[in-house]
């Protein structure tokens, strides 16, 4: 069941982050904020052209290198597991959709549209794929975390 459901799971995940940006672009002006939850999180539309944080901004050759070989790493690793632990095939997708989704940003703009802003918190703006990215990292680091647990205890 996995085998088929994993795909269609990533596709649906990188359409929801793709309509999300489509949207901001199309409802919010560049470089402004709108409320959104008020005192919590506002909506924005920036163009990032940069990492995380804007690091290393206009080094869209060396994003597309790393990019492509972290996405190569992790759908080679997703076959090869496709029928292990629910935690691990869950944190792969995330992954291989955060990153899908920030590359299609990269190749047909040049850059990556960003569009949450935590009012709370000085956080840089991020979108839906950088969260798909974050929830991944995190399940792959519990899903590690158990792992060695488990293997201490044999």
């Amino acid at each position: 069941m996995r085998k088929y459901s994993v795909p269609v799971a990533i596709f649906l995940m990188v359409g929801l982050d793709q309509l999300v940006k489509w949207w901001t672009v199309e409802n919010i002006a560049l470089d402004t904020n709108r409320d959104f939850i008020p005192h919590v999180m506002s909506l924005a539309y920036l163009r990032n052209y940069g990492a995380a944080w804007s690091l290393l901004q206009h080094q869209q050759t060396l994003f597309t290198i790393v990019t492509l070989v972290v996405l190569s790493v992790a759908i080679w690793y997703l076959l090869k597991n496709l029928q292990a632990s629910l935690l691990l095939v869950n944190g792969l997708c995330l992954i291989i959709a955060g990153g899908l989704g920030n590359f299609i940003d990269r190749v047909r703009l040049g850059y990556v549209v960003d569009m949450f802003h935590l009012d709370f918190i000085n956080f840089p703006v991020f979108n839906v794929a950088d969260s798909y990215l974050t929830v991944g990292v995190l399940i792959l680091f519990i899903w590690i975390m158990k792992e060695e647990d488990h293997g201490v205890k044999n």
